[in-house]
């Protein structure tokens, strides 16, 4: 077992674990670390705990130092640099009439490095670009490519839950999400629903899927035929997935047929047989496909 503290960059970013050595360091501190890209400030998401050695990244990094006023003041002007940088960027993208997007900019703690992050349809010469950004800023420049995911991530927003994006808030990780989701959770399949501000399926399908993957498989589908608790034998005429609700038809005495509700235990059935596809257009295909792309991991935590 090894002691360590988990570290943050920037808002819902990925956590790093450094050691803290002798420092007394608590959930909330500023400190300055170092990293491949240089001395950073950051914030301690998470205070000093033991985790097994196979979780660690070798070698584990010592924290130089808890951040002092002086550091603090440091680090606010470094964020203000940033807003001048990008400016400076976003005209000399123009001057060289590349087809990019400048989505953020962002200095290390001790200005070794400048980094711009941007997004494009496809690959950018941005050589030229870099020089003459060098030789205004004197220092090392990077620009990062990143998808939309990553630059929603970045600006944030309010999605159609009303609240704050998750992964400008809390998530530090972006889970693979599918349509596979979507039809689990018998939500419309038109792309204007499912997705989030960033053009692909919203990351939240992700939140209850266990959940709906347990009750589901509790339930009959529709059309399948059930045996009742009450001595009926119906077709399965819909669902209520959270109540554990089955609507079935039955056919009674006099012929007649009358739709009831059971719980899902009150009936006998054959296990849940998988659903067919919901059947869908070419382009229809086309659409929530281009929802499902994977853009793999997020590039603003690469070193």
């Amino acid at each position: 077992m090894i002691k360590v503290i988990g570290v943050r960059f920037r808002t819902a970013g990925k956590i790093y674990y450094f050691s803290p050595g002798k420092l007394h360091i608590k959930h909330g501190d500023k400190v300055i670390v170092e990293t491949t890209r240089g001395v950073e400030f950051g914030t301690v998401v998470m205070g000093p705990k033991e985790v097994e050695d196979n979780e660690i990244t070798q070698p584990l990094k010592p924290v130089i130092r808890i951040a002092t006023e002086e550091d603090k003041q440091t680090e606010a002007k470094n964020k203000e640099k940033e807003k001048e940088a990008f400016e400076i960027c976003l005209e000399k993208i123009r001057k060289h009439g590349l087809e990019m997007k400048l989505i953020d900019a962002e200095y290390t703690f001790d200005n070794n490095k400048v980094l711009f992050y941007f997004t494009a349809d496809g690959r950018i010469d941005f050589r030229e670009l870099v020089k003459d950004l060098a030789a205004v800023f004197r220092t090392r420049i990077e620009l990062r490519q990143i998808g939309v995911r990553d630059e929603t991530k970045i600006r944030g927003g309010i999605g159609i839950c009303g609240r704050p994006l998750c992964c400008h808030t809390y998530l530090s990780e972006f889970a693979p999400v599918s349509i596979k989701m979507a039809k689990e959770q018998n939500l419309s399949l038109n792309p204007t629903k499912i997705s989030g501000v960033c053009g692909r399926l919203m990351c939240c399908l992700t939140n209850e899927e266990e959940t709906y993957e347990y009750l589901n498989s509790r339930l009959p589908s529709v059309g399948d035929m059930v045996n009742t608790i009450d001595g009926f034998r119906g077709e399965v005429q819909s669902l209520s997935v959270l109540r554990q609700i089955v609507k079935v038809i039955v056919t009674l005495e006099n012929d007649e047929k009358e739709i009831r509700e059971y719980k899902v235990s009150e009936l006998k059935f054959k296990p849940r047989r998988k659903k067919n596809d919901v059947r869908l257009s070419k382009e229809e295909m086309r659409e929530l496909a281009a929802l499902e792309k994977n853009e793999g991991a997020s590039k603003l935590d690469g070193e």
